[in-house]
């Protein structure tokens, strides 16, 4: 398999800070680029709102959250300074879905997101993005845990440690 694309949903937690070194790990010897994507939630289409508000400041929210996920968006790829092809997009939508339709869009042949990890109560209340993601995307999908990726790269060879 090859791969040249991988996709990084990102809502800017550690979770999806650490899932982005890790794409970016796996992306070096491939040569492959990585695609940031951060979904805001249509607060309209999200019914978080009662009938006292009204749909034009709805829609300015929706504008001002766009434009903060792309300034935070900005900032993330230049501090991340990847040395590889690194790119970001902030789209509107439902997040599992959103993110399918950017990784058949994007071509993606990997996507690499990160996991809060919640079970029992919180996983039946909440539900998991990544695992409706994992069920129905297009290509592969590698979750990543933050101390799973942390424990791999801190861990020293037993080899040389023990010279």
């Amino acid at each position: 398999m090859t791969i040249t694309r991988i996709l990084v949903p990102t809502d800017f937690s550690p979770d999806a800070d650490a899932a982005l070194r890790y794409a970016i790990d796996l992306a070096k010897p491939f040569g492959a680029s990585v695609d940031l994507l951060h979904v805001v939630e249509d607060p309209l289409a999200a019914g978080m709102w009662s009938a006292e508000f009204y749909t034009a400041e709805i829609a300015g929210l929706s504008v001002n959250l766009v434009k903060n996920a792309e300034a935070r968006l900005r900032a993330l790829v230049d501090e991340t300074k990847a040395p590889l092809p690194l790119s970001g997009e902030v789209r509107i939508g439902p997040a599992f879905a959103t993110i399918l339709d950017a990784a058949r869009e994007h071509g993606a042949d990997l996507i690499v997101m990160g996991t809060k990890g919640r079970t029992g109560l919180a996983h039946l209340l909440m539900g998991s993005v990544a695992e409706r993601v994992v069920r129905l995307a297009p290509c592969p999908v590698l979750t990543v845990r933050p101390t799973a990726h942390e424990g791999v790269t801190a861990r020293k060879d037993p080899v040389t440690a023990a010279a």
